[in-house]
Order: structure tokens, then C-alpha cells, then sequence
């Protein structure tokens, strides 16, 4: 299908202290001229900015566009990835106004439809802050995100979408400059908003380009929220698991130090073979999946290991 090439789901340096007292204040270090230029090398004609819990950055992205001609084609619409009160995320497009964190799910959803936008169940099986079967209640459901490494997500959520006959979308999940575009959809449409949204709900759309973040990426990512979040993460640390902190201290040293070490490297591919293991065990093997939610890796560890 012919089409506008678009990204539903990305984020920039307005997400900062956005997510809540449970996650670190620093989300996300793009920068407008950064996301706007990284759009235009990826040839993209438009994408949502989707930061969390405010429309922050949209106007501001919005202006700065105007003021470079080499990226008026590009259009900007307003979005937004919001929290609901269980620590849950719904992405919504084509908001006029910011929809706070912490409403159950079914006062966000209703919120979202008052205003005329779209809703979408972004990362739904991932292994925190997915609606999982509730997805169904949304007007979209993100079948591929690239941050879902295990891939098992994914996968999940592609099978469910597919029994339920939902429209299925694709999301770049873009926290670092090179991922945005990484996903891309077709929508079948005039490149203005009405259309947009017009298109969608009629499930004129298609996953045009899907492909998970590296190792590198996520690294990248890793760094840019340790060394700014590092002394808040401490402070966890010293509140939540006292008898840990010396050797947080020590890892967030010695990780700043030397990101690109061979270390951090072999690290992550332990840590994703990990969850890979425990995300087959819960999309497929039926394992109980609120304990992920609860954070307590001592409920967590003997899921991975037996």
C-alpha cells in the first residue's frame, strides 16, 4: 500500500521527569533539532511525538521546523504515552490536550475519546506496563516494538491482535537518535491530522518497516539515564535494598567509566537470554505475570532459573 511513511512512537528531552517517583527522572536525551533531522535523513513525512504524561514538545517541535525550511514537509502531530494509575501505558494521537498520569485505564481511554483522538496498546505483553488482554479496549495495538528484544513480546502480541482482528502498528519506541524511523508505518492518507486519524480508524494502515534496537543502542540509552539519574538511583537503593547500595555505587563507577567495555556488552546479552527465557515462560507458558509488576526480583529470579 502507497502511502504517508510514518512513526507513531517516539520520545525526546520533554519526557524528562515525566514518568513518576518509581522510575528514573531522566528518560530520554533528543533533542528537537536531533529528532527533526534524524526524520528528515529517514525520509519520514511525519511521526507523532508521543513523550510521556504531557504534550510538551510539540509545539516547540512545531516552531522550530517553521524556522528551517529544510524541514517544513515533515509534519509533527500531537501525542502522548500515558501512565495509568497501575503503572500502565496507553499511547494516545491526536490529543489538544495533555491527559495526566495516574487515572485508572478506563478514565484515560474515555479521556481519549472526548478529545477525539486514537488509542493504542503500545508494547502490550512486554515485560512491564503493558495492558496484556486489555488491548483489546484500544483502538490500535502495537504489534512490533523495537525495544522488545526477547522478541517473544512481539510475537504475543501479534498472535493476539491477529484473534481479535485488531489493527496492528508498528512503533520505533525511540529513546536515542538512530532509532526513530526503525519502525515505520504506511498510512493511506493526506498528511494532515483529520486524515490521519480518519485513516487509522478505518485500518488504512500498514506496518511498513519493523527492527529491534541493538545492543549498542540500549547501552546508549543505559548511560544517558545512569549519569544523570545516578544519584536518585542511589537513593533507591539506600531506601529499598540498604545491604546493595555499596555495590550499586560501585557498577554505576564503573559503567560510566567505561561504557563500551566488552563487559557491559557480554552484560546485556546475559541479561536479554534472561528475559527471553522469562518472557516465553509468561506470553506462552502461562506463568503468572503480575509478579513482574511487583518488581521483587526475588519472585523474579526463580522463574528465570528453573
Amino acid at each position: 500500500m502507497a502511502g504517508l511513511r510514518i512513526e507513531l512512537h517516539c520520545h525526546n528531552e520533554f519526557s524528562n521527569f515525566q514518568l513518576g517517583p518509581k522510575e528514573t527522572p531522566y528518560d530520554c536525551g533528543v533533542t528537537i533539532r536531533e529528532q527533526l533531522e534524524k526524520a528528515y535523513e529517514m525520509e519520514l513525512d511525519a511521526f507523532f511525538i508521543t513523550n510521556h504524561n504531557t504534550l510538551n514538545g510539540y509545539s516547540s517541535l512545531l516552531e522550530y521546523k517553521e524556522n528551517y525550511g529544510k524541514y517544513k514537509k515533515i509534519k509533527v502531530y500531537p501525542g502522548e504515552e500515558i501512565t495509568t494509575d497501575q503503572g500502565i501505558h496507553i499511547l494516545a494521537f491526536g490529543l489538544n490536550e495533555t491527559i495526566k498520569a495516574g487515572n485508572s485505564m478506563e478514565e484515560t481511554l474515555d479521556t481519549i475519546k472526548s478529545q477525539g483522538a486514537m488509542s493504542c496498546a503500545p508494547h502490550p505483553f512486554g515485560l512491564s506496563n503493558g495492558l496484556r488482554e486489555k488491548a483489546i479496549l484500544c483502538d490500535l495495538i502495537e504489534v512490533f516494538n523495537s525495544n522488545n528484544v526477547d522478541r517473544y513480546s512481539n510475537l504475543r502480541a501479534s498472535h493476539f491482535a491477529k484473534a481479535n482482528n485488531m489493527i496492528e502498528v508498528a512503533g520505533s519506541d525511540s529513546h536515542v537518535v538512530s532509532t526513530l524511523g526503525r519502525c515505520s508505518n504506511l498510512i493511506d492518507s493526506e498528511n494532515n491530522l483529520d486524515d490521519i486519524l480518519y485513516a487509522m480508524r478505518r485500518g488504512k494502515i500498514t506496518i511498513d518497516s519493523s527492527g529491534y534496537t541493538t545492543s549498542r543502542e540500549m547501552i546508549e540509552h543505559a548511560l544517558y539515564k545512569i549519569e544523570n539519574s545516578k544519584e536518585d538511583i542511589i537513593v533507591y537503593f539506600k531506601e529499598n535494598h540498604p545491604h546493595l547500595t555499596g555495590l550499586c555505587r560501585f557498577l554505576i563507577n564503573a559503567f560510566e567509566s567505561n561504557p563500551d567495555s566488552v563487559v557491559w556488552t557480554t552484560a546485556y546479552k546475559v541479561a536479554v537470554r534472561m528475559i527471553t527465557k522469562l518472557s516465553n515462560k509468561i506470553n506462552f507458558k502461562d506463568q503468572d505475570h503480575t509478579v513482574l509488576y511487583q518488581r521483587n526480583l526475588r519472585a523474579i529470579l526463580p522463574m528465570i532459573l528453573k
